[in-house]
Order: structure tokens, then sequence, then C-alpha cells
């Protein structure tokens, strides 16, 4: 472990991108017999792992403790994932399992599922990315009766099982427990999404649902959304990039306000959301849980943002507001100033994209300088280049009332530029008052010769960390 820079700990052997070679693998299986007590292993991101696996699973009887075994990007090839599959006959208390970022898995993963035994205490197993084919899918179902305790199931980024989700979702029942479940950009179509809908009855302990990227369940939501309102606890709710229609969400804007754990929303890139005359943005009123609203590139109209603005008035808990990409808040953020000055845990404001005006920066500063915004962090106005130089200098001006202040974006456009005004000399001015802020973003500024000097200068003279993004 000191050799690669680690220390020393008999229950977790954490050695995460140590540019492991073949030989290190082979050296740290000679090791277990001596780490009885080892719980943890992690060997994620090496490379080098793939292909000596059965190095180290021969001697995991040594460890009968283990409950994590971390393996994502270690290039695993077929025989990697035998070995792996004759261990679970081993590893009886292996309660973890992330195989992400192995795309040689495809096509094979029933090597390690048939070898799965019933009552197997798998609660988390994640598969991210490994190229899993249609008959992976129906291989993973299989396995589902005898994995009751599965509490996270992490799909994503596999593309063609959605054509099995329907014989995945059938056995979605033998594991009630189920917290998380993770389908982002899985190829879903609407019959999966009608399957999905039909296992969400018997997943009453779900916490966590994300089926966005997923463009062909647009229209399906329709028929498929009578058992999303039973989800009484889900908290975390990803429909991201659906291409929702309009008649879609009429049905969500019935169904998500029943969803009264709900502290997660995310219905960024569905331009329907925005013009659609159904009123789901003000029903969000309904659920004062949120602690999370993207409704970032969908479209909204004058009259969507104001039912937004108005349903932002009852959530005293929201930390995160992202509005990017949608052109009609430029000039009317006004319309937002009672719910900002009424959400007091706000930590988290993106702008990105919304055709800005000074008006809107001077908003912003008023509004922390009469004591709201006090817990802002990331503070996002990148690609605004409507905003003149004049507001960006009553911006800078008053920037320093941002304390707690950590990220700022300031960017412009891809394939635009602009010198930097006045404005530059009261940003450095403002930045010796911000103590917690370490990433300034000012992508396509043209800074002068004396202002780069001064910029890169600026750490050094303020004993500050910066990084600075030009």
């Amino acid at each position: 472990m000191q050799k690669l820079g680690k220390k020393p700990n008999s229950k977790n052997l954490d050695l995460n991108n140590c540019a492991l070679s073949a030989a290190d693998v082979t050296e740290l299986a000679s090791l277990l017999p001596f780490l009885p007590e080892l719980e943890e292993i992690s060997l994620s991101w090496n490379g080098c792992v793939g292909g000596t696996l059965n190095a180290l699973t021969v001697h995991l009887h040594h460890v009968n403790l283990l409950r994590v075994l971390r393996l994502n990007n270690c290039r695993l090839t077929a025989e990697d994932v035998t070995s792996l599959g004759e261990a679970f006959e081993i590893v009886s208390q292996l309660e973890e399992l992330d195989l992400s970022w192995n795309s040689n898995i495809g096509g094979k993963l029933s090597l390690l599922t048939k070898k799965i035994q019933k009552g197997c205490k798998l609660k988390l197993l994640k598969i991210t990315d490994c190229n899993l084919t249609a008959k992976d899918g129906e291989s993973l179902a299989e396995i589902l009766n005898v994995i009751p305790n599965l509490e996270v199931l992490d799909l994503s980024i596999n593309k063609h099982i959605g054509c099995s989700m329907k014989v995945i979702a059938q056995d979605l029942k033998n594991v009630p427990g189920l917290k998380e479940l993770n389908l982002h950009m899985c190829g879903l179509k609407q019959d999966s999404l009608q399957g999905l809908d039909t296992a969400l009855q018997h997943l009453a302990a779900l916490r966590k649902l994300d089926i966005s990227c997923n463009k062909e369940i647009g229209g399906g939501f329709k028929d498929s959304t009578a058992h999303l309102a039973g989800l009484k606890n889900l908290e975390v709710l990803d429909l991201h990039q659906c291409c929702v229609t309009e008649e879609d969400v009429t049905v969500l804007s019935q169904v998500i306000p029943l969803l009264s754990s709900l502290q997660e929303l995310n219905l960024s890139s569905n331009k329907s959301v925005g013009v659609s005359s159904d009123p789901l943005l003000g029903r969000l009123r309904f659920l004062p849980k949120l602690k999370s609203v993207a409704i970032s590139n969908c479209g909204l109209g004058e009259e969507s943002f104001s039912s937004l603005a108005e349903a932002a008035l009852h959530l005293p808990e929201l930390e995160i507001l992202d509005l990017s990409w949608n052109k009609c808040v430029g000039g009317n953020l006004k319309l937002l100033l009672g719910a900002l000055k009424l959400a007091t845990e706000i930590q988290v404001l993106r702008l990105s994209s919304c055709n800005l005006v000074a008006e809107d920066l001077a908003l912003l500063t008023l509004l922390t300088e009469d004591g709201h915004l006090a817990r802002l962090q990331k503070l996002d106005l990148s690609y605004n280049n409507s905003i003149s130089d004049e507001g960006w200098v009553v911006f800078c001006q008053g920037l320093a009332v941002f304390k707690e202040l950590s990220e700022l974006d300031v960017s412009l456009r891809p394939l635009s530029c602009r010198d930097c005004g006045p404005w530059f000399s009261e940003l450095l001015a403002a930045l010796t008052k911000l103590p917690a802020l370490t990433e300034l973003g000012m992508q396509r500024w043209v800074l002068s010769e004396s202002q780069r000097k001064r910029l890169e200068s600026f750490n050094q003279d303020n004993k500050r960390n910066i990084r600075f993004d030009c």
C-alpha cells in the first residue's frame, strides 16, 4: 500500500486509479490470506486488471467478510466475468458489486448471473455503460428472483437493453425493497414504459427513478402513469430529454403533484413543458419538499414562467434552480423576485443562455444586499451576450455581497468574443472579498495583456487558489 501511495487499512483495500500492472494484481492476491477482516476492495480505473482477475478471485475465500467489490473500468474480459461468477459461491456476504464501464461484458453477463444462487445478499448492482445486449437483459431478469434484498439497480447507458425491458420489468416484483432504479439512456420505447409502470406497483420503497435520455418514450406517458402516482416515497424523478408531448404533459401535471415526498425533479430538454397549456409548472406548489428543480431548455414562455414563479413561492426548501436556455427569463427575472426572497436555502442558480439584461443582474445583487440569497454558492450567468458592459459593471460592484459564492460563470457563447470592459477592475476588487470562490469561468472574454497579467498574479498576490477558466 505504501508503494502505491495509499494508507493501509485492514477493512478497506482502495487501489482505485493506481495504474496497477498484472504483476501487482498477482501480488495483491497473495496478500489476501493475511487480510481476514477485509470488507471492501476497489480496483476501479486500472485497465491492466482485465485478464488477471482469476489470480485474485481464487483467493477470495480468505476474505469471507467481503461486502463491497468495485471493478469499474478495468477492461474485464469474458474470462474475468467467468471467474467472478465462480467467486460468488465464495463471497456469500457480498452486498455491492460495481462493474460499470467494462464494454466487453456485453453479451457475456450470463457467465456471471448463472452462478448467482438464491439468497444472494446483493443490495447494489451497477452495470453502467457495459454494452449490454437484449440477451443480457434477459439474464439479468432471471436473477432478480434470487437477490430479494436489492436496493440499487443501475443499468444506465446501455442502449440495447431497452428491447428486454418488458422482461426485466416483469421480474422487478421480486425486489420489493428497491430504492433506486437508473435506466438513463437505455433505449426504452413506449411499450417499455408501459411494462415499467406495471412494475412500479410492487416498488413502494422506490426513492429514485431515472428514465432520462430515452427519446422514444415520448407520447407514452398517457398510457403509463397509473402506478407512478402511487410512489409516495419517491424523492428523485428524472425525465430530462424524453421528448414528452403536450399530451404527456397533461398526464404528468395530474401525476407529479401527487408525489408528496419528491425532492428533486428534472424536466429539462422537453420543449412541450413550456408550450403546453396544462398547468404542470404551476402545480409544483403542491410539492413543498422540492429542493431541486431543473427546467433547462423547456421552451418556457412568459405564461409558463409566471406559473413557475408563482409555484416557487410555495417551495421554501428550494436549493437548486436551473432555468438555463429559456430565453423568456431575460428581462422578466423580476417575476421570480418574491420566490427568490423566500428561498432562503437556495445554493445553486443556473441562468445560462437566458437573454439576461442589465436589469436582471441588478436585481440579483439587490436581493443579496437586502439579505436574500445569502447561501448562494454557484451562479451560472454564461452565454448571456445581451448583458451590456454597464450591466456587468453594476453586477461586479455588488458581487462582494455573495459571501458564500464558490463558483461563478460569466462565459460568452461559443463562436463569439468581446473585450473585457471597465468591469474587469471591479471584478478583481470583488474577488478579494469572496473567500469561498474557487472557480471563475470567463471563456471568450478577450483580456488585454495587462489584464491577463493582473489575473495571472491574482492568486499569488492574494494567497488564493482560484481556477480561472479563460
